[in-house]
């Protein structure tokens, strides 16, 4: 397994996309040779797909002969209606390139008989010659795809009924009305992906920097089903710095130094990656200026998925005092966020926590040449111990 850490969202998703076409070009596909490629949605892939649009256009990659196959979709949503995975492939990224649409296989939430749907599409898969390389991102509980925790880790694809919290979190893109979102959704299963012959999984934002610790750092759990890919002979994960927050400085420092037996291929597929100079670092633009100056965006107006943050959530206007109040439950002292309600363990974790909701970064680096900032005071204190500018 293997980790890339970038700076920001934006160089995850253009190191992504100048990875997928290397390995298509590598390939070398034709008419008899298809590349088989695994594709997700939401917020965090958009990067990837403007990435390879880009270079469509600019003539280095083509998707004439490439065969794609989406994690999941929707049941008893329209294929046209602006949430289904079917508009949001197709205006994301499908329309802006010259994939063939009989090489594009999304399941069908519509279908007749929906177990028979997703043995077909397990067939399909099959028959294309397996995935060459599958592609997804995670949610803040380590999910894939609609494998929510308690997934099985062999699970092929199937019909899943959406847990409430999924409900919930999703609700904000069917204007807030959870009677509105889908139920049950169709979905690759873990060990669908685990046969793809590599795996690649983006994870950007401080929101998921739990996720990646469990899926790096401890075991095999299926609560955490990102966690599976831990014995996946070809994975890697690339994420931006947020998201290492909640891992061990010398986790950090191996997987940013390498060692020999890995050093050729990382350095292949890094060449392409330049961290920002000294110069930009000590200009006077914050680095959360340039972050959304960074952040891919879509100026089509057909488009409707406008990198749709992940914990996009209304904020409630309380007196100060109620944001920290605590309750017991159980003999267990509780500080309940006044946000969303969730009930956390300590005081400095709910600081963190409602700092990722609101977006504020009060922790800046105190080394004068460097303008980075974070949630926490541990996110800024691992921060320092690898700082450039020190």
């Amino acid at each position: 397994m293997r980790l890339i850490i970038l700076d920001t969202a934006a160089y995850v998703g253009e190191w992504s996309a100048k990875y997928v076409m290397k390995r298509i070009n590598d390939f070398k596909p034709g008419p008899d040779k298809y590349f088989t490629l695994g594709l997700p949605t939401g917020s965090t892939p958009l990067g990837l797909y403007k990435n390879l649009i880009k270079f469509h256009k600019e003539g280095k990659i083509s998707f004439k002969y490439v065969k794609t196959f989406n994690m999941d979709e929707y049941v008893d949503l329209a294929r046209d209606h602006p949430e289904s995975y079917h508009y949001f492939m197709w205006h994301n990224f499908f329309k802006h390139i010259d994939i063939d649409p009989q090489n594009v296989h999304i399941l069908d939430g519509n279908a007749p008989d929906l177990v028979a749907e997703c043995d077909a599409f397990e067939e399909k898969i099959k028959a294309a010659g397996g995935i060459e390389l599958f592609i997804g991102g995670i949610g803040p509980d380590g999910h894939i795809a609609f494998n929510e925790p308690g997934s099985s880790l062999v699970s092929r694809t199937r019909v899943k009924t959406l847990a409430q919290d999924t409900l919930e979190a999703n609700a904000r893109f069917f204007g807030n009305d959870i009677s509105k979102v889908p139920k049950q959704a169709l979905t690759v299963g873990v060990g669908t992906v685990m046969d793809a012959r590599e795996v690649m999984i983006l994870i950007t934002g401080a929101h998921k920097a739990f996720a990646l610790y469990k899926a790096i750092e401890e075991g095999v759990n299926h609560m955490w089903t990102v966690s599976a890919f831990q014995q996946h002979q070809h994975t890697i994960m690339v994420c931006d710095e947020d998201a290492t927050l909640e891992l061990r400085v010398k986790t950090v420092k191996y997987f940013k130094n390498q060692a020999d037996p890995l050093a050729s291929e990382v350095s292949r597929i890094r060449e392409f990656y330049a961290p920002p100079t000294a110069a930009e670092r000590a200009s006077s633009v914050s680095r959360d200026s340039r972050e959304r100056q960074q952040q891919p965006t879509w100026n089509d107006e057909e488009l409707s998925y406008e990198q749709i943050p992940d914990d996009s959530i209304e904020e409630v206007e309380e007196e100060e005092d109620q944001l920290y109040e605590p309750k017991r439950k159980r003999n267990t002292l509780l500080y309940e966020c006044h946000i969303c309600g969730q009930n956390l363990s300590r005081q400095d974790r709910l600081n963190y926590h409602i700092n990722t909701h609101t977006g504020e970064k009060p922790f800046k680096c105190k080394y004068s040449n460097c303008d980075a900032s974070f949630y926490s005071p541990s996110g800024r204190g691992h921060h320092m111990k690898r700082c450039q500018a020190s």
